[in-house]
């Protein structure tokens, strides 16, 4: 594979079966020849796309009570507060006191929705995803901090693995396959900042 392969953008309009494992489209940086088969980009950008999703749905649903986990007349639009019901009630073990004196500030509130969607809208296009890591693990270990331990397994819970699930997906670049990350990464304030990928 020569060089020029290896920087050529991916291919996303042919669909999966006019894929071969030999013309795959490149994920990893134009550092090495190293590129993931046609089927294995496909589910990179289906799962990034589904975590992506559960933050976005978690901020609308909580924005305006849509009736899942949040009713109408607790929406945030509706002057509810989307962290009280789960700061209040939920928080167990070591760390309960500290985010049960959390619930209910309108800070807290709009970090927290604010990083929802922020996450959410990012993962789900493909940008900024290092960035996005670090805030979505952020807010995804303050959550597994609030219920220690876990209910069902002494350590390890979905917060941990949607956690590596976003660090992964941003150390291979997912965001360039079914996504703008190839080029969002070339824009310049990006290449000045690669922690911006």
């Amino acid at each position: 594979m020569s060089s020029t392969d290896v920087n050529r953008p991916p291919r996303t309009s042919p669909s999966a079966s006019h894929l071969s494992d030999a013309d795959a489209a490149p994920l990893l940086p134009p550092r090495g020849e190293r590129t993931v088969s046609a089927t294995a980009a496909y589910l990179l950008a289906a799962l990034r796309l589904s975590i992506g999703w559960v933050f976005l749905w978690a901020f609308l649903d909580k924005t305006f009570g849509l009736g899942f986990a949040t009713p109408r007349e607790n929406a945030w639009v509706e002057g509810g507060s989307p962290t009280t019901g789960y700061l209040s009630n939920v928080p167990t073990g070591a760390f309960a006191d500290f985010y049960n004196g959390l619930a209910g500030q309108a800070w807290v509130d709009w970090l927290f929705q604010i990083g929802l969607l922020a996450v959410g809208v990012a993962v789900i296009l493909g940008i900024g995803l290092w960035v996005s890591a670090v805030a979505g693990g952020l807010l995804l270990i303050m959550m597994w901090t609030a219920v220690l331990p876990p209910e069902n397994n002494p350590f390890l819970d979905d917060h941990i693995i949607y956690t590596l699930v976003l660090f992964v997906l941003a150390a291979i670049g997912a965001g360039r396959f079914v996504g703008i990350g190839a080029a969002w990464e070339r824009l310049t304030l990006v290449q000045r900042a690669p922690w911006l990928r």
